[in-house]
Formats: structure tokens, C-alpha cells, sequence
């Protein structure tokens, strides 16, 4: 039962709290208006039922010592017939009396109008009496008036006592109808009271509901119309078939929303534009782009921070971009992160080494991103750049630089040493000292003459200088290397063979610089080729054909039976002074002959290859395009220094 009670309670409270606060002052307002008129009316009622009564009293009491002054003697002298004959004239000849009645001492009926006691035993059999108090009549002098209810109103009971000569003889009993006047009057009154009370109600309900269909229900319609419009919803309408203000308002909001509507399609165009053009942008840009919010949420990424990043196969947008970054990024730029996000710092710039997804160094610059007016932070752009080829390419500048410096202090040491020998000394110094002093100082001069030869030639090639490629006959340029190397091969007992083919097609190519490439590879052969050995140049066309429109290309070898080179070695000797003989014995050289060769071959778009065994010997060897006889010049870039060799 409580539970059952405390639900309809929980019902009403919820109900209740439905309604706004105007509908609930509004109802607060009629209940009490009601309840005033309603008690104000039922005051006057029972006002006018109590003067009602008063009167009927009054009316009763008087009556009734009327007719017992008259019917007391008839009754003393038991002259019932008289009686009767009396009160049926009293009976008949007023309205106001319902009923008398005339009962003995003890109380017992013995004459009733408009019933009496033979036809009450004949149709009812019971007996009647009236039912009077114990001190009865008391002093005698005083009628006794009660009242009771009865369906046609109230009826006054008035009992006089039949006194005669100070003789209790019985009691009269008359029963006084209501005021028909004072009856109709109460319930007229009662029933314009709730004729009252439920009119309020009603106009209050019809004002409600003439409210809520007019004014309520409009203006709600445009209260959710107006937040689908702060919400963006531009297409929101309101079809209300009403006039006066309100229709005017509800027109005026639909054109409102239609113009909205309108300028935001024209909006939607632009921007969708202006995102396309700054996606491609971002996307096509060489340095990775990531932009985010001030909770570090992705915004935008650029295809080149996926890479960079190995983002490639997930969606980091909408992510916290701290929780996909490499472990050594996120270490470096989150508090600088959170420091800008808070305003503290505007910008700032690392350089980061990561191993994942593949090694390389990074540099990373973090900027704000400022609203139009300046005021507040709206998110940071991470910018993003690869600069692990700048990073190798600072070494080997600084590597080359260490080197160049290196060589060139070993030749100057020893022609200063020796020139200030010759100079402090000269006089006693033997003939033959003098000599040989002078010999080591023209050998070391042609050794650092050959030195900034070849660095002279690595710098022309790697300056962006552009050579003009035509057709070489290779039969030529083979000949003029032999004849310069012929003296020196003789002088070492070395043999110079050549295998050129018959009919070698002329190749695309630069002349001067395949001579160099020839004049590079022979001469280290020669240096590391002992007395009774070979080296030989062969020069064949391929089988093969590239394409149906081009012609096989031409291979060029240059083998010899020196002293080979380790397998760990084959892999570096194309680095800058990188020297074979610095492991295996004491001659001396540049280091950069076969440096400058690969990169003569690289702009000829080939890769130099070899073979080589230790004590058995090395062969050099590349491909070179036959020359077209309409194929126009070519002017070739340079290659980078980067480009990697392929060994067999």
C-alpha cells in the first residue's frame, strides 16, 4: 500500500514538474479563486438555512401553544372527536404543518394526522410511540423544538405538552415543513455556487487550450526552430496556419531560415573548395604536415608525416597524437607541446634520430596556430622534415674535408721538410743526398699535383656541370688510353692487351670522361699488378636488346692478375679515399681515381660492377647504350652522392 502510494505520488510530482511556471501560478491562482467564491457561497447558505431554521422555530413553537391551548380541554374531557375534527380543519387549512400528533403520558400514539392509529395497526401492525426524554415535560412551560432531515429539507419537531389545571394529560407533537422560500433560495444559491466553481474551471481549461493551440504551441514551434538553427540545421521550417503577430513572426522565421539556408549551401561550396585546394596542398608539400588541437587531437595529417611516421595503415585522426608518435619524438616534443597549447612558448625546433619505421633523422618544428584576431591558441602545426640526407651528406662534406685536408698535410710535411733541409743543410749534404732530397720533393709535388687533379675532377663532376653526350667510338678512346699507359706497363714488365670487336657500334657517351674512366681503371691495374702479369681491355656488344627500338648495349672490361681485392672491401672502394693498399701494401695513391669513376658511370645512367679473388686478380665492368643516329644531345645532371653501387 505505501509503495502503491508512493508511486502516485511520484506520478503527480513528475506530472506537476511538466509544467512551466506560469501554468502552475496560473492554476495556483484559479484554485484559490474557486476555493474563495465556492466558501463565500457556502457561507451565505448555511447563513440563510440557519435564519431558515430560526424561523421555523419560532414559527413551530408558537403554533404548536396555539393549537394545545385549544385541543388541551377537548383532550381533558376526552372528547377525541373533537380533536380530530380540530386538527383535520388545522391540518387542512395550512401548509406549513406535516404532521400532529397526540400521545399520552407514557408517550403512546393515539391520534396521528395525517395517519392514526387504527389504519397505522390495520396496515403496518406496530405499535407507535413517542420517544421523549425522562424529565419530561419538565416545568411544562416551554415547547421542546428539535430537528431532523428529511428528503424535501429540513422539518421542525415541535412537542407541547397538554397541561390542564396543572395536569400532564400527554404531548403534542407538530411537525413544521421547511421554508419553501428559504429551500428554493439555498438551492439556488448552492447551485450557482458550483455552477460558479466549475464556470472558473472551464474558462481556465478553454484558456489554456486556447492559449496553448494560439500562443503555447507557436512559440514552442519557434523555440525549436530557433535552436535547429543555433544547432545548423538551416532547413527547419514552421507550418502554423495562423495571422495577426504571430503569423508575420513565423513567416518572417522562415524566410529567415530559407536565406540561412541559401548562404550556407554558398558557404559549404566555398570552403569545400578552399579544403580541397589546402588538402592537396598539404598532401603534395615535400615535408610531412601534422595538425592539432589543444588536446592534442589530430586535425590534419599529410600523406609524408604517414610515412615518415609509419601512420600509413591507421587513422590517427581524431587521435591524441602523442600516442602514435615514435618513442623518441614523444619524449622530446610533449612538454613543449603542452607548454604551447598553454600559451607559454609560440615555437620551437628539434632534431630527432628515430629507428622506426626506418631510421633516419627528422627535423620537427612546432608553431601555433592563432585565431584572426590573435587572441587565443587554436591548435599547433607540426612540421615535419627528413633531413637524413642533408645529415649524410654534412658527414661526407666533413669526412671529405678531413680527408683532403689529411692528404694534402702529408705531401707539404714532407716537401717543407725537405726543402728546409736542403736550405739549412744544402752545404753539407753529399751530391747524391742533394739528389735524392730533390727527388722526394718532385715526387710528393706530383703527388699533390694528382691529388688536387682528382679533387679538381670529383668537384667538376658534383658541381651540377653539364657535359654534352654524342656518339664515341670506343676503339679510339681505348687506343689513346693504351699509348699513355704503354711505357709505364713496359716499365713494369706488365702485358697491355686489348679485345675490341670488329664493327663496335659507336656508344652515347662523353669522350673526354670515358677516357678518364679507362685512364682510372688501367692505372690502378697496372699499380697493383705485379711484373709478369696481364691486364686487358675487352670492348663486345650484348645479345640482348633493351627494347625493339634501341640497340644492344656495348661492355666494356678491364681485368687484371693483381693482387684482388677482399670480399669486406669491394663494398667501400668506391668511397672517397677509401685505399686498398693501406690494408695490403705500401703503395700510395689518392683514393678518389674510383670515386670519380663511378661517378663518370652514373651519368652515364650505368653501374660499374666487379669480380675480384685475392691473389688471382679484379675485373671491372659496365654497359654503355649504343648511340642512335637521330638521338639528340643529352645533358645529363648530376648523380648524387649517395647512389649506391652494384657488386657481383
Amino acid at each position: 500500500m505505501l509503495s502503491l502510494l508512493k508511486t502516485i505520488r511520484d506520478a503527480i510530482a513528475s506530472w506537476w514538474s511538466e509544467f512551466t511556471l506560469q501554468t502552475k501560478l496560473l492554476a495556483v491562482a484559479t484554485m484559490v479563486v474557486s476555493l474563495v467564491m465556492s466558501g463565500l457561497t457556502f457561507w451565505a447558505v448555511n447563513t440563510i438555512q440557519q435564519d431558515a431554521r430560526m424561523n421555523d422555530t419560532r414559527f413551530g413553537r408558537d403554533l404548536g401553544l396555539l393549537l394545545a391551548a385549544n385541543v388541551a380541554p377537548l383532550v381533558a374531557d376526552n372528547n377525541l372527536t373533537e380533536v380530530a375534527q380540530f386538527s383535520q380543519r388545522f391540518y387542512s387549512s395550512t401548509s406549513s404543518v406535516r404532521y400532529m400528533l397526540y400521545a399520552d403520558e407514557n408517550g403512546e400514539i393515539f391520534f396521528g394526522i395525517p395517519f392514526w392509529d387504527a389504519e397505522v395497526e390495520n396496515s403496518l401492525t406496530i405499535k407507535r410511540r413517542i420517544q421523549l426524554p425522562e424529565d419530561y415535560p419538565g416545568d411544562g412551560e416551554k415547547p421542546m423544538v428539535r430537528q431532523h432531515t428529511t428528503p424535501d429539507g429540513i422539518v421542525t419537531d415541535v412537542f407541547i405538552p397538554l397541561i390542564v389545571n396543572k395536569k400532564y394529560l400527554g404531548v403534542l407533537a407538530i411537525g413544521i415543513n421547511p421554508n419553501q422560500t428559504a429551500v428554493i433560495s439555498t438551492n439556488f444559491t448552492r447551485d450557482v455556487t458550483i455552477a460558479v466553481f466549475i464556470t472558473i474551471w472551464v474558462m481556465v481549461i478553454l484558456a489554456g487550450v486556447i492559449n496553448a493551440l494560439t500562443i503555447t504551441k507557436p512559440i514552442k514551434e519557434l523555440l525549436v526552430g530557433v535552436k535547429q538553427i543555433a544547432t545548423g540545421n538551416f532547413k527547419q521550417r514552421i507550418n502554423l496556419p495562423l495571422g495577426g503577430e504571430l503569423g508575420e513572426l513565423i513567416l518572417s522565421f522562415n524566410e529567415m531560415a530559407e536565406r540561412l539556408e541559401r548562404y550556407e549551401e554558398q558557404n559549404i561550396e566555398e570552403l569545400t573548395a578552399e579544403k580541397a585546394k589546402l588538402e592537396t596542398l598539404v598532401s603534395t608539400i615535400a615535408d610531412g604536415a601534422v595538425l592539432i588541437d589543444n588536446n592534442m587531437q589530430v586535425i590534419l595529417v599529410n600523406s609524408t608525416a604517414e610515412r615518415i611516421f609509419g601512420w600509413e595503415a591507421a587513422n590517427v585522426v581524431g587521435c591524441n597524437v602523442l600516442h602514435h608518435l615514435p618513442s623518441a619524438v614523444q619524449m622530446e616534443i610533449t612538454r613543449p607541446l603542452y607548454e604551447m597549447a598553454a600559451g607559454e612558448c609560440e615555437s620551437a625546433e628539434f632534431r630527432i634520430f628515430i629507428n622506426q619505421p626506418t631510421p633516419r633523422t627528422i627535423r620537427i618544428l612546432l608553431t601555433t596556430v592563432l585565431n584572426s584576431q590573435r587572441e587565443s591558441i587554436k591548435g599547433i602545426a607540426i612540421t615535419i622534415q627528413d633531413i637524413t640526407r642533408e645529415v649524410e651528406l654534412n658527414d661526407a662534406k666533413s669526412q671529405f674535408i678531413s680527408n683532403v685536408s689529411h692528404e694534402l698535410r702529408t705531401p707539404l710535411f714532407n716537401i717543407k721538410t725537405y726543402i728546409e733541409t736542403l736550405h739549412d743543410y744544402g752545404e753539407d749534404l753529399a751530391l747524391q743526398e742533394r739528389q735524392e732530397f730533390l727527388q722526394t720533393v718532385n715526387n710528393e709535388t706530383d703527388r699533390l699535383t694528382r691529388l688536387v687533379n682528382d679533387v679538381l675532377d670529383l668537384s667538376k663532376l658534383e658541381s651540377g656541370r653539364q657535359y654534352s653526350f654524342d656518339g664515341v667510338d670506343l676503339a679510339q678512346a681505348i687506343e689513346q688510353t693504351l699509348r699513355t699507359y704503354q711505357l709505364n706497363a713496359k716499365d713494369k714488365g706488365v702485358e697491355l692487351v686489348q679485345e675490341v670487336a670488329p664493327n663496335l657500334p659507336l656508344v652515347l657517351g662523353n669522350y673526354d670522361l670515358l677516357v678518364q674512366v679507362f685512364g682510372n681503371l688501367i692505372g690502378n691495374a697496372l699499380k697493383f699488378t705485379k711484373a709478369g702479369g696481364k691486364v686487358s681491355i675487352c670492348a663486345y656488344q650484348l645479345d640482348f636488346k633493351p627494347s625493339h627500338t634501341e640497340s644492344a648495349p656495348v661492355r666494356i672490361e678491364i681485368s687484371d692478375t693483381g693482387i684482388g681485392i677482399a670480399t669486406e672491401d669491394q663494398h667501400s672502394i668506391f668511397e672517397r679515399f677509401f685505399r686498398v693498399e693501406n690494408r695490403v701494401h705500401t703503395l700510395e695513391g689518392t683514393g678518389l681515381g674510383l670515386s670519380i669513376v663511378r661517378n663518370i658511370i652514373d651519368r652515364h645512367h650505368s653501374k660499374v660492377h666487379l669480380v675480384s679473388e685475392v691473389g688471382i686478380g679484379t675485373t671491372f665492368w659496365f654497359d654503355l647504350a649504343a648511340f642512335e643516329e637521330k638521338a639528340p644531345l643529352i645533358q645529363v645532371e648530376p648523380i648524387a652522392e649517395a647512389s649506391k653501387i652494384t657488386t657481383v
